[in-house]
């Protein structure tokens, strides 16, 4: 009977153990971009072993879905790849600041016979997209691609059919190389696309763009290396075909001015180094946190990814922030208020 009864007081004790912990764990929620969802996910993988009792629970909706949930605080933090625009933060109930993390690349993926290595200019993407340029034989494409034999097929263009951080990149750097596109489509992270098929995410585009062939789409590099899809050199601002690399894109990242709010453009960068269709990314925080406790581990984990985490950003072909703009962006950080 003793032993009985010391067995269920063991197996309370364990149970009321378990749920102390459970219960002690904090949950910060957050939605957004899916362009920097591996590092992301990576990064709040890592955290659990520097704060064991704080979990991230991360939706990658989109950068559309990411500001939606800021502005309606129904997330601890936003993620957006394209920066809020002035419109949106004035609808916002307290001052919202931008957390700029990593840069990355937007590519151009394709498939087509054998995965031939291309090459593409802005005039010929934008050609593409707005449906003027309509198969893989096209002159256009046949002149920048000298020596590659490109079959009389269709393009069939891909595009986002969500928000999204990837296609305000995309149409940013599209709006700067083709007067066309910006008159008739423009910049956002959702445009009305003049031609193709949507997918959802970078994941939806990977997929159909690797289901279709023919097909022409636009996703975060590490998208297009993890299901080894070929995409293109692009010809920068200086003249140069350049591939996308975390060196290029940090080769874009030094020339771009920064401003105090850290809201800013670096597609079609100056230098010959320079990938010239990449962007930053940013976590969107409110600068007044309603939840104290909860608002102090945000900040410990935002100040933890800013320094350490940075150093996960290249294995992830991602470019991480030059260490200038890193101490700014501490500064800001340490503008948050309980």
């Amino acid at each position: 009977m003793m032993k009985f009864r010391r067995r269920i007081f063991l197996g309370l004790a364990i149970a009321f153990g378990m749920s102390t912990t459970a219960s002690a764990q904090m949950m910060i929620n957050g939605a957004g971009a899916t362009f920097p969802y591996p590092i992301y996910s990576k990064w709040f993988d890592a955290y659990t072993k520097v704060d064991p009792s704080v979990r991230f629970n991360y939706q990658s909706i989109g950068s559309g879905g990411g500001q939606k949930q800021i502005l309606s605080q129904t997330v601890d933090f936003g993620a957006s790849d394209g920066p809020m625009s002035d419109e949106n933060l004035a609808k916002a109930p307290g001052k919202i600041l931008h957390i700029p993390t990593v840069a990355g690349a937007v590519v151009i993926t394709y498939n087509l016979p054998g995965n031939p290595a291309l090459k593409l200019d802005g005039d010929t993407i934008a050609g593409m997209y707005l449906g003027r340029i309509k198969k893989w034989n096209d002159p256009k494409l046949t002149a920048l691609n000298p020596g590659v034999k490109l079959p009389d097929q269709d393009i069939v263009v891909v595009h986002r059919s969500d928000g999204s951080g990837t296609t305000f990149i995309f149409t940013d750097y599209l709006s700067k190389v083709s007067s066309e596109w910006k008159s008739k489509a423009g910049n956002n992270t959702s445009v009305n696309w003049p031609t193709g098929i949507g997918g959802k995410g970078n994941e939806g585009v990977s997929g159909q763009v690797k289901q279709t062939p023919g097909a022409v789409g636009y996703v975060e590099l590490i998208y297009a290396k993890q299901n080894k899809m070929p995409y293109a050199d692009v010809k920068n601002s200086a003249g140069e075909f350049v591939k996308a690399s975390p060196d290029s894109v940090i080769a874009a990242l030094a020339t771009a001015e920064i401003p105090d709010d850290f809201r800013f453009s670096m597609t079609n960068a100056p230098g010959k180094d320079a990938y010239p269709i990449a962007g930053a990314t940013w976590l969107l925080v409110y600068q007044q946190q309603k939840d104290a406790t909860k608002g102090k581990k945000l900040i410990e984990f935002l100040k933890w990814a800013l320094t350490k985490g940075e150093t996960m950003a290249k294995d992830l072909d991602y470019a991480s922030l030059p260490e200038s703009v890193e101490q700014r962006v501490l500064k800001r950080i340490d503008e948050i208020k309980m």
